[in-house]
């Protein structure tokens, strides 16, 4: 069968298609056939060997796809056979077919289709742990999101707005920060001019939850935005730009690592937090299955779809990742794998 085996770090270019064994199901495990791969940023700092929870090389790359179980392990239920899942998974997910314990196969809500479904499990699981279980955001507050147009963006966006709160994003283009809008923001403001963050100030006054994904100034200027009693989420570092080779990046990467002086939010009585889902879901199983649940009845009670930037054709993965890093994809971008 086909997969992305990362065998060295480097640029999109190190993203080949190769020929590997089919996998076999163990106990308790299941085979899922992949239509479709989602692509994450963290795939993109595995890639550059910048992510502290990829594994030691070779492995295939890949965190969540959607597909149809195809053959099951001994002591799974006969009836998950030909089922339709999105998977949720630590690698593995560019390739044709996968094994996975039979949990992480979760059932794809029946309204999906099959492109939604490889889109929704990570950035919707991301957003809704960031802005409902940490930041316990509440409807009539104020939530800036940063990267809004991306794809944790998207979900954060659809997912505060649908529950009462005045959303406010920040994004890198006027197509951005427009798009932005269409899906539910009060207001959207282009981090790309300087004044971004004071136009946000003028319109909001402050602002009372965060969802942060960037890093650098905007981290910095995100957390000066809140309002007493405010709280800031980081769930990513998409400003992240190490290179082992060139020393002055390490400190540029050190500088604009998320940080808070206890000193500075004590002032104004502001909360920092971060998240880590793949963390969550390996170490709080349980836990994250009931989060997940009610994630997915908020998002069929209010009729919410994930949002589909671009779809590359499984042997494209190198301009996938182009074309992420180009900052210029909104919402999700897939691999094809099956019709």
């Amino acid at each position: 069968m086909k997969a992305i085996v990362l065998t060295k770090t480097g640029g999109p270019d190190v993203l080949r298609v190769s020929e590997v064994s089919e996998p076999v199901p163990g106990p308790g495990e299941v085979r899922v056939r992949i239509h479709y791969a989602g692509i994450n940023y963290a795939e993109i700092l595995s890639r550059k060997g910048l992510y502290g929870w990829a594994p030691k090389r070779p492995y295939t790359l890949g965190m969540e796809a959607s597909g149809v179980i195809e053959e099951l392990g001994d002591g799974v239920d006969a009836s998950r056979l030909g089922q339709e899942v999105m998977v949720g998974t630590k690698t593995g997910a560019y390739a044709e077919k996968i094994v996975i314990p039979a949990n992480w196969a979760v059932p794809s809500p029946k309204s999906f289709s099959m492109e939604e479904s490889a889109a929704f499990l990570v950035n919707y699981l991301t957003a809704w742990v960031a802005l409902f279980k940490m930041a316990k955001a509440q409807p009539g507050e104020k939530v800036l999101i940063t990267a809004a147009a991306g794809g944790v963006g998207t979900a954060a966006v659809q997912l505060a707005s649908a529950f009462g709160c005045l959303v406010y994003g920040m994004a890198g283009s006027g197509e951005k920060t427009e798009y932005v809008k269409k899906i539910g923001a009060k207001d959207a403001f282009n981090y790309r001019y300087g004044d971004c963050f004071q136009k946000l100030l003028t319109s909001t006054g402050g602002v009372d939850v965060v969802l942060e994904t960037i890093g650098g100034d905007i981290f910095k200027k995100s957390l000066n935005s809140l309002n007493p009693f405010g709280r800031i989420v980081v769930a990513g570092f998409a400003s992240l730009d190490l290179k082992k080779w060139n020393p002055y990046t390490w400190y540029k990467t050190w500088r604009d690592l998320p940080r808070a002086d206890i000193r500075i939010i004590s002032q104004k009585s502001v909360a920092v937090m971060s998240c880590h889902v793949g963390y969550l879901i390996e170490e709080e199983t349980e836990k994250m299955e009931t989060i997940y649940g009610e994630l997915e009845d908020f998002v069929l009670k209010h009729g919410i779809k994930p949002v589909i930037g671009k779809v590359f054709v499984f042997e494209e993965a190198s301009q996938a990742h182009q074309f992420i890093e180009s900052r210029k994809s909104m919402g999700k971008v897939l691999l094809k794998l099956a019709d």
